[in-house]
C-alpha cells in the first residue's frame, strides 16, 4: 500500500512541475487534463504527507524511551505514543479508502428521471414528493437544479420529471438512488383513509460531456410539435417542442418546458447525450456493473430499493437494511444519514475487492 501511496506523491509533485511548465499553460487541454488529474489525488497526498509526519513524532518518542528516562517522563512518552498509535490508524484507514479506484463519474453533474409507476394518480403525486425531497437536498449542498422536462398531472404530481442537478461530487452522492421507490400513505385521493402502496422509479445518469460519447447529426431525427399541458390540451400555438430520436439505440428524448425551440432542443440533447452514453456503459462495464452489485444493488430502475412507511414514519433501505424513523425529516431533504450509509457500504465492498486482489 505505501508503495502506491509513494507513487501518487510522486506523481502529484511531477504534476506541479507540469503545470508550471510554460508549453503546458499555453495549452489548454493539457491543462485541464493535469489540473483534472492533480486534483483528484490531491487529498490522497495531504492524508499520506500527514501520515508521515505522525510516523516520524512516533519514532522519535519510541527512540526517547531508549534513553535514561525519569519514570514521570517516560510515561509522558508512553502516553503520546499511544496517541500517536491512534492517529495513525485512523490515516491509514482514510488512505485505504482514498486507494480505492475512484468512479470517474463521481465529479459529474447529475441528470434525475423521476416517473410515477404503479399506483396510478397517487404514484404521480409520490413523483411529486421525491422530486422536492431531491431539490430540497440539493439545495442543503449548494447545487443548483434545472428543469428539464415535466408532465404534471392535474392533483401536483408528476406523471414523468427530469431535472438536471449542477454542482461537484453530485453524481458521487446521489448515483445510489437509482431503482424503484415505495410508499406505503393514505393517499390524498383516498376519502376511505386506506392506506395504499404505489411506486415511483428513480433514474441517475452521469451528464456526459461531447467528448465522452461520440453522437453524429445524421443519427439524430428531429421532430417539432406543440407544447402540450394536463391533459394534453395545448399550452403553445408554436411549434416549439422538440423530439430527438437516436437512431442507433432507438433512444427518445422530448423536451417542451422552453418557449424557445433550441433551448428545448439544448436540453434534450443533454439528456439524450446522458442516457446514450449510460447504455454504453452499462453494456461496457459489466465488471463494474457485478461489483456494484455486490455493494448496494445494480442500480437496475425496476430494482425496489427504498420504503417510505408515513404512517409509521419510517424509511427503510432494503439494499443495506437501514431503517430510520424520521421519514419527516428525509422528504424535507435531509437524506445525509441515508446517502452517507450507502458510501460507507459501498466503500467498505470495494476496499474488501480491493484486498482480495
Amino acid at each position: 500500500m505505501f508503495d502506491r501511496l509513494q507513487a501518487v506523491e510522486d506523481r502529484y509533485e511531477k504534476l506541479n512541475e507540469l503545470l508550471s511548465d510554460p508549453a503546458i499553460i499555453n495549452d489548454a487541454k493539457k491543462l485541464r487534463e493535469y489540473s483534472k488529474e492533480q486534483s483528484g489525488i490531491q487529498d490522497t497526498v495531504t492524508v499520506y504527507r500527514e501520515y508521515k509526519t505522525v510516523q516520524e513524532q512516533y519514532q522519535d518518542a519510541k527512540q526517547m524511551l531508549e534513553e535514561k528516562l525519569d519514570a514521570d517522563m517516560r510515561e509522558m512518552v508512553k502516553e503520546e505514543m499511544n496517541e500517536l498509535e491512534e492517529q495513525l490508524e485512523e490515516l491509514e484507514g482514510k488512505l485505504k479508502i482514498l486507494l480505492i479506484p475512484k468512479d470517474p463519474n463521481d465529479d459529474k453533474n447529475v441528470i434525475m428521471e423521476v416517473r410515477g409507476a404503479a399506483g396510478g394518480d397517487e404514484a404521480a403525486l409520490f413523483a411529486g414528493t421525491l422530486y422536492r425531497m431531491y431539490s430540497r437536498y440539493a439545495e442543503t449542498q449548494g447545487w443548483k437544479i434545472e428543469v428539464i422536462e415535466s408532465n404534471p398531472t392535474g392533483l401536483g404530481g408528476y406523471k414523468e420529471i427530469i431535472f438536471m442537478i449542477n454542482g461537484n461530487g453530485a453524481f458521487s452522492k446521489l448515483k445510489f438512488e437509482n431503482g424503484a421507490h415505495r410508499v406505503q400513505r393514505v393517499p390524498e385521493t383516498e376519502s376511505g383513509g386506506r392506506i395504499h402502496t404505489s411506486t415511483a422509479t428513480v433514474a441517475v445518469l452521469p451528464e456526459a460531456e461531447e467528448v465522452e460519447v461520440d453522437i453524429h447529426e445524421k443519427d439524430i431525427r428531429v421532430d417539432t410539435f406543440a407544447s402540450s399541458g394536463p391533459g394534453g390540451q395545448s399550452v403553445n400555438t408554436t411549434m416549439s417542442a422538440v423530439r430527438l430520436t437516436h437512431m442507433p439505440t432507438g433512444i427518445v428524448v422530448s423536451c417542451q418546458d422552453e418557449k424557445s425551440q433550441i433551448k428545448n432542443k439544448e436540453k434534450a440533447m443533454k439528456v439524450l447525450r446522458a442516457r446514450v452514453y449510460d447504455k454504453f456503459q452499462q453494456e461496457a462495464q459489466a465488471e463494474y456493473d457485478q461489483n456494484r452489485k455486490a455493494a448496494v444493488g445494480t442500480g437496475d430502475r425496476s430494482e425496489r430499493i427504498r420504503t417510505y412507511n408515513f404512517p409509521q414514519n419510517r424509511v427503510t433501505d432494503h439494499r443495506i437494511g437501514l431503517t430510520i424513523q424520521k421519514l419527516d425529516q428525509i422528504i424535507e431533504g435531509k437524506l445525509d444519514e441515508v446517502i452517507d450509509a450507502l458510501i460507507m457500504e459501498d466503500q467498505s465492498k470495494r476496499m474488501q475487492n480491493e484486498e482480495a486482489l
